[in-house]
């Protein structure tokens, strides 16, 4: 077992967990890595606040095939999300914003949203009925969306304003955003989207620092994550891990960020290199109900407030929630103890990146797992996978 982390550990067994199950997490994972599946993966748990098992398998590099590291440098991608949220909740402990506000307050272009209606191929706009809150873009109610989640006119208008460019800084992409309608009235159905890049330029105007300045103020240096950054300095790109070049399944060509140039955008929703003993702070910190290593960053009411459903209800417009979860604020939550096709306990919260990486923390069995690799198109199948395994290890 690496300990890289700086986390305190412990063998398997100390904290319920079967060291023989964890074997067979390995060679599963082993085995997809020997079937060109997966070019490598870092892998981690921890249960009751110690690490129980930090291992990296496989290579790092399919090309030059430089072994995976526990250090590997990972784009983690919508696992960003998470850390953007927390230190908007931070802000607002500390009454420099409400989740309430309209964000029309801080980003005045928002001011009056129009929605996008589709009759038989015509697109009428009309007014929002309210105005996009904080609450929003923190849970994904605010009516925006993702133009790869489908071909609507709204997400086709996406594509044609090129909002996916890294090209952009955050106040550029906001504008444009701005002048675009909405997909749905705010407030009326979960939908997955960029409220969270709009969040980190809010971010930006609230305490006038980049995101990225801002985010490694509040978290990133108190919890020494260091090698977490919108982009990986040339004295770290022997770290970065790479996906094959193409999908073993489908022959399509893999395409990721370019990790070793700066971005224009520091993207809220998705721009976050890292790696495993970094990220697992993180998770500790979460783990410890807001706080790691003698590090307070957030209360324990807060955090509770973060991991509960805000969705109560609200139609949910992809499968990327699974039945018997919910929404919370930047983070999917469980809410029942059936339905989802897999194990987990009501109250466990995760998320996961399009790149291939993936955690979950389960507050009830002091449990909390994350799985980094970079296979964006087999990263379903092994977030699922991954999670079964983990689960089977629980040994009380």
């Amino acid at each position: 077992m690496n300990t890289s982390a700086s986390l305190p550990s412990a063998e398997p067994s100390e904290v319920g967990l079967s060291p023989q199950r964890l074997a067979r997490v390995r060679q599963v994972l082993q085995s997809a890595i020997d079937t060109g599946m997966l070019p490598g993966a870092v892998w981690m748990v921890s249960r009751r606040g110690r690490l129980a098992c930090f291992e990296a398998i496989g290579e790092q590099d399919p090309v030059t095939h430089a072994p995976m590291r526990p250090d590997s440098i990972f784009r983690v991608y919508s696992m960003t999300k998470p850390i953007v949220s927390l230190v908007t909740m931070m802000l607002a402990e500390e009454g420099r914003v409400q989740i309430s506000d309209p964000i029309s307050k801080y980003l005045p272009m928002f001011a009056s949203p129009r929605v996008a209606l589709e009759h038989a191929g015509e697109v009428e706009l009309v007014p929002a009925q309210r105005e996009i809150m904080i609450h929003d873009l923190l849970r994904h109610t605010s009516g925006l969306t993702y133009e790869f989640l489908g071909e609507s006119a709204v997400q086709k208008m996406y594509v044609a304003s090129n909002v996916a460019t890294l090209e952009r800084s955050n106040a550029e992409l906001i504008d444009e955003l701005a002048k675009l309608p909405l997909m749905y009235q705010p407030g009326t159905v979960w939908h997955y989207s960029r409220s969270t890049d709009v969040l980190g330029r809010l971010l930006e105007v609230v305490t006038g620092s980049s995101l990225g300045e801002l985010l490694t103020e509040r978290v990133l240096g108190p919890l020494q994550m260091n090698d977490t950054a919108f982009h990986v300095p040339e004295s770290k790109h022997a770290r970065i891990a790479q996906p094959f070049g193409t999908d073993p399944e489908s022959g399509v060509k893999v395409q990721l960020i370019d990790a070793r140039t700066r971005p224009a955008m520091e993207m809220g929703g998705g721009g976050l290199m890292s790696t495993a003993p970094d990220y697992a702070r993180f998770l500790a910190l979460l783990a410890g109900q807001g706080k790691f290593g003698g590090v307070r960053l957030i209360s324990r009411k807060t955090l509770e407030l973060m991991t509960a459903d805000h969705l109560g209800g609200l139609a949910i417009t992809t499968d990327l929630l699974s039945p018997g979860h919910g929404f919370g604020l930047g983070f999917a939550v469980r809410t029942a103890a059936g339905l989802a096709p897999g194990p987990g306990t009501i109250g466990t919260y995760h998320w996961s990146g399009i790149g291939g990486t993936s955690f979950w923390i389960d507050p009830a069995e002091e449990l909390s797992a994350m799985l980094l690799t970079q296979a964006p198109y087999q990263r379903i199948h092994f977030r699922h996978l991954f999670r079964n395994l983990i689960y089977a290890t629980i040994d009380d």
